[in-house]
């Protein structure tokens, strides 16, 4: 499989392109702390398919700018990912893109979807940070929203990332992966990240394209709950929510994994 890299603006992009003509385009949106490089795999099945994909490294993430653990605002994410939109489309001028989110890259790109869901032909999200398990009570909800504004680069929590998979190879080269980011986030951008998920929740019926969204079953990194809730309120007429009964956060790297991205291609094939 080919792959470029290349590096503008102090992000760090990558392309996983074919040879031969594409069918469509699709955006990877990775999830908090993580790197684009962790989905070369899905990637591969994607290209056999026939299409074209691109990521990047969120800012602050992997090979990208940006402090660790910090955002001073949710939207120079989904900055990010318009700028690798702006590229793709000219890469491949006229091919329909699909937007692929997991966990907080879900949350990125349902927010992104808020305004600009007319650039997509359709939305796939994988566990969505639509609601988190690990989120404070109120009262220390109100107390980091406090930090935020005195302290915002103060880090005042890690996440416990063992649950990602069933597969402790997975979780094995997770943790010892250079390029993951396991310290503690700060105040501003788990503020930013509450923001974002309540608005969400709230204006989910202005996204009305094809959207397929999954979740596993036990996932405790982020909620089960918060992706039926997504679907109960996005406006789509063509939407599909699957829960994996057993499955844990990141479901393509689960044993499952390879079965999952034949059911992604199947959807995108479909639309």
């Amino acid at each position: 499989m080919q792959q470029t890299t290349f590096k503008e603006h102090g992000i760090h992009y990558r392309n996983w392109p074919i040879s031969g003509d594409a069918r469509a385009v699709v955006l990877i949106v990775h999830g908090l702390g993580e790197h684009c490089e962790r989905y070369d795999t899905f990637a591969s099945a994607l290209n056999t398919a026939g299409y074209a994909v691109a990521g990047l490294d969120l800012p602050g993430h992997g090979q990208s700018d940006g402090r660790r653990g910090h955002i001073d605002r949710f939207s120079e994410y989904g900055d990010a990912v318009l700028s690798l939109y702006k590229k793709t489309s000219t890469a491949y001028p006229g091919l329909p893109v699909f937007l692929l989110g997991h966990s907080m890259g879900g949350l990125i790109s349902t927010q992104l979807l808020l305004s600009h869901q007319d650039k997509f032909a359709g939305a796939l999200l994988s566990g969505p940070a639509i609601q988190s398990p690990q989120q404070p009570p109120a009262f220390q909800v109100a107390v980091i929203k406090l930090i935020a504004a005195l302290f915002p680069k103060l880090g005042v929590l890690t996440l416990d990332a063992s649950g990602i998979s069933r597969d402790p190879v997975v979780v094995e080269d997770y943790m010892h992966d250079p390029l993951v980011n396991k310290g503690k986030l700060s105040a501003r951008l788990l503020v930013e990240m509450f923001k974002a998920m309540e608005e969400c929740k709230a204006d989910a019926d202005r996204v009305t394209l094809p959207i397929r969204i999954m979740h596993g079953g036990r996932d405790d990194m982020t909620s089960p709950e918060g992706s039926e809730l997504l679907n109960s309120r996005v406006g789509s007429k063509d939407k599909e929510l699957r829960i994996y009964s057993g499955l844990m956060h990141e479901i393509l790297n689960e044993p499952e994994g390879p079965e999952i991205t034949e059911e992604i291609i199947a959807w995108i094939d479909g639309h």
